[in-house]
């Protein structure tokens, strides 16, 4: 499965820092200032609409971070801009260590049981305390499956656009 053209959210815009046009935001990276290595941004500022953003800047501030974006320059710009998800495309993001993943890559791919019953496709992954959770369906049906490796994720084919999980067909 290719990453080609693949978008990772890293962010969002939550808010507005002065009248200059700066905005706050929140980052999902590791660490979270991490953010401001990718360029360029891609703001999803409306369903289907995305808009690119090159050379954003920002620093921590109190407990957040804050950030100024090229062409933005006062506060009522700055507003229209609140609460859009900030992506950057997925090849700028460093290669995932062994066994590990960004969630991208597992969207989409084929879940099938260790007998060879198909389950259906990954539709996302959320987390929670404990682990993460794949979602997978099939159009009729929706399973929520721990990302568990060795439990229940027996293998991950990237290449080959498939999932194989120990897990009941009834469950």
């Amino acid at each position: 499965m290719t990453t080609a053209g693949r978008r990772v959210p890293v962010g969002r815009i939550v808010g507005l820092y002065g009248v200059q046009g700066w905005v706050k935001i929140e980052s999902w990276t590791e660490p979270r200032t991490k953010i401001f290595d990718y360029h360029p941004w891609l703001l999803a500022t409306a369903p289907g609409e995305v808009t690119e953003i090159a050379g954003a800047k920002g620093r921590p501030q109190g407990k957040g971070l804050v950030a100024c974006l090229p062409g933005v320059d006062d506060r009522d710009t700055a507003a229209a801009l609140v609460g859009s998800d900030i992506h950057v495309a997925r090849e700028q993001l460093p290669p995932p260590g062994k066994d590990e993943y960004y969630w991208v890559d597992l969207e989409g791919l084929e879940v099938v049981t260790i007998e060879g019953a198909v389950l259906g496709r990954v539709s996302h992954l959320f987390a929670t305390g404990a682990n993460d959770v794949v979602v997978v369906r099939d159009g009729e049906r929706e399973r929520l499956i721990p990302f568990v490796q060795g439990n229940y994720v027996r293998a991950v084919d990237l290449s080959g656009g498939r999932m194989v999980v120990d897990w009941d067909l009834e469950f």
